[in-house]
């Protein structure tokens, strides 16, 4: 268990050294991973990654950054950041009301019932995705500016 931790450690050591050794300024590479994150809230799994680069694109930040970013959502976060995403949602949207029994189905409440749930989680993974991806775009970008200018005074 203890060479596990530190397994982990080490690997967490060399990744974040990657994230400073990538090319561009503090503020493009925070722009990059910051848009990744954003992606990441999203529930569209396999499309992260290419809504992650094609915002890079538009924004222009670090497209590695960027898909590492989108790697907040993953097996073991899945379920409570959608959770979060909805609970937001339906916070700002109101609580939906769904039927407790489908033993009739009627296709149009289904259809309903998946617009309301969808609505939420789509409106929640948006708030939730920008205030994180502002929150983590301002600390890597503080981060790595900090990190360049002791680069500098080193030399």
């Amino acid at each position: 268990m203890h060479q596990m931790l530190w397994n982990f450690i080490g690997r967490f050591r060399r990744f974040l050294r990657w994230l400073w050794d990538q090319e561009g300024s503090p503020g493009f590479r925070a722009r990059g991973f910051a848009i990744g994150v954003f992606c990441g809230c999203f529930p569209l799994f396999g499309f992260q990654t290419l809504l992650g680069i094609t915002l890079t694109r538009i924004f222009r930040g670090n497209y590695l950054l960027a898909m590492t970013g989108t790697w907040v959502s993953n097996p073991f976060t899945y379920l409570p950041l959608y959770w979060l995403n909805y609970r937001v949602g339906s916070y700002f949207l109101g609580d939906a009301v769904l039927p407790n029994d489908f033993s009739q189905f009627v296709w149009s409440e289904i259809y309903n019932s998946g617009w309301i749930v969808l609505s939420r989680l789509f409106c929640g993974s948006l708030l939730v995705g920008f205030m994180s991806s502002i929150f983590v775009g301002f600390f890597i970008y503080v981060v790595l500016l900090n990190w360049e200018r002791s680069k500098k005074v080193i030399r």
